[in-house]
């Protein structure tokens, strides 16, 4: 089960990304000026902080963007130029932080997605329509503020690589950092629940990602009864580079129609 859930040792020059994604990140925030407002709380501990990207108009909308990592590792920092998509097309874009296992739990990063969309929410001003996305671990986020509890206000959520079926983890060494037990799967796991009835569905996956990806995608859509795209060519640390543009079939998945 290591196996099927590592992605780098699949991904010729997997260890460059980092370094890549950083740079095209800096350069966005600083090309954004006083329209990106960083390192804005929305809980007491460290990493409860999120970065806001506006627009230059009056948002039509707020997307929040959720990083993966396993919810052991990564950041926003790392990523914010995937917010460009959303920027250019008149929308606000949110993208939180999140204590890391093993500081917390699976069901505590939850609750901490709940907030922070809320609070990204309060931030944009009068309410507006909000679309939540995220990769991989993030995708799990994602996919859960479409359940019951989720935060008022999001409309659509787009999870892109999604791990939403997470009993499969408690048989990867991982599980020595994330922690999970039967319970906590079952609770956490957006595979075994069902959207709230006024949110839209749509779920992204590279078409060379690992099949427990593939698999993990398609299990989503199909317990949820939501479409589900498979991206030529992409495997699981490029599928979120069409985020950075507007006129993309997965910007188009996120906010088409809004």
């Amino acid at each position: 089960m290591d196996r099927a859930y590592a992605n780098g040792a699949f991904i010729a020059g997997s260890d460059e990304f980092p370094a890549r994604w950083q740079a095209e990140a800096d350069a966005f925030v600083a090309g954004l000026g006083g329209r990106a407002r960083l390192g804005l709380p929305y809980g007491a501990s460290e990493r409860e902080g999120f970065d806001m990207f506006m627009p230059q108009d009056i948002p039509k909308g707020l997307m929040v963007f959720v990083h993966g990592g396993y919810w052991m590792g990564s950041g926003r920092e790392t990523l914010s130029h995937l917010a460009a998509g959303a920027v250019a097309r008149g929308w606000a874009c949110a993208m939180p932080s999140y204590t890391l296992a093993p500081a917390a739990r699976i069901s505590v990063i939850t609750g901490q997605m709940r907030a922070a969309v809320a609070a990204a929410a309060t931030a944009v001003g009068p309410p507006v329509p909000i679309v939540v996305t995220g990769h991989s671990a993030g995708g799990h986020l994602a996919a859960r503020m479409a359940c019951d509890g989720g935060p008022g206000g999001v409309v659509r959520v787009v999870p892109i690589s999604p791990v939403a079926e997470l009993a499969p983890l408690m048989e990867t060494q991982m599980n020595l950092t994330l922690r999970l037990d039967a319970a906590e799967a079952a609770r956490e796991s957006p595979a075994r629940m069902q959207p709230r009835a006024d949110i839209q569905a749509h779920i992204w996956v590279g078409g060379q990602e690992r099949p427990a990806f593939l698999w993990q995608a398609r299990l989503l859509s199909e317990n949820w009864g939501c479409d589900w795209t498979v991206a030529p060519g992409k495997h699981h640390f490029d599928v979120i580079d069409d985020l950075a543009d507007p006129d993309s079939a997965l910007m188009e998945a996120c906010l088409g129609g809004l």
